[in-house]
């Protein structure tokens, strides 16, 4: 544990990585709930040693999560796991590229993107409740997700918050995929972006092991919740949950930015 963390944060911080693994698991966005806590209840924690620790525990997560939602949907793994073999490779890169990154101009940017995601969804409320009436043609699908995952893995290396969220909206919208679907597919591709990072942070030193793993369980537990609520209420829980985060996100990076 890092200078100045007590026994009693640990019960903090699982609390937060089980409350991540169940919003990673319905839309994305846990990052934005441990990240915060890490550096709240370790304040002189290195950046990416905070990165690395989560990336720990969200891999746990979001392997479940991803196990639990193919154990019920039809999953097309020749073409997800060729997009999880990118993202790992892009979000490797990512994190590679942290330190020489000016983060705070990605900051803006997303708020950006997180409003016009929320504005988007709120306006087509048909978006992800049902599966395309024609649906996309292979090649499509290929370049669709191809692209989605290495585009969206970099971003996970970089900075993080909002990966799954990103992934579900961009099959939702450019492949017509009901939402619970598109939740899915996302974790499958969000594990290799996990790994990609996890495993450059790890190799440079940048993960606190005891502490990772044991938020590892707690997130695992908070995933297997939100993946078999997802499932069980369906497309319109997911949609009224992904806003709810993005309105989170959006806010929580504000006061980042500008607090």
């Amino acid at each position: 544990m890092p200078d100045g963390v007590e026994l009693g944060d640990w019960a903090v911080l699982l609390v937060a990585a089980g409350a991540a693994g169940w919003v990673d698991a319905v839309v994305g966005g846990g990052g934005l709930i441990i990240l915060p806590t890490l550096f709240l209840v370790a304040p002189g924690i290195a950046p990416q040693t905070a990165l690395g620790t989560n990336k720990l525990a969200a891999l746990a997560g979001t392997a479940t999560a991803a196990a639990t939602f193919a154990r019920k949907l039809k999953m097309r793994w020749k073409v997800l796991v060729p997009g999880a073999v990118i993202a790992a490779i892009t979000s490797g890169f990512g994190a590679a590229a942290v330190s020489l990154i000016d983060r705070a101009l990605f900051i803006p940017l997303i708020m950006v993107v997180l409003v016009a995601v929320a504005l988007f969804v709120t306006l087509r409320p048909s978006i992800g409740m049902t599966a395309a009436k024609h649906p996309p043609t292979r090649r499509k699908t290929i370049l669709v997700v191809a692209l989605a995952s290495g585009l969206i893995g970099l971003y996970d290396g970089l900075l993080g918050p909002g990966t799954g969220t990103f992934l579900i909206i961009s099959f939702a919208t450019l492949l017509g995929t009901e939402f619970v679907r598109a939740a899915g597919m996302a974790k499958v591709i969000n594990c290799g972006s996990n790994l990609g990072a996890l495993v450059y942070l790890g190799a440079t030193g940048h993960i606190l092991w005891a502490l990772g793993l044991t938020m590892a369980v707690a997130n695992i537990g908070g995933a297997l919740v939100g993946s078999r609520m997802a499932l069980a209420k369906g497309a319109g829980f997911v949609r009224i949950v992904l806003l709810v985060v993005v309105i989170g996100m959006v806010i929580r990076l504000g006061f980042q930015q500008f607090g």
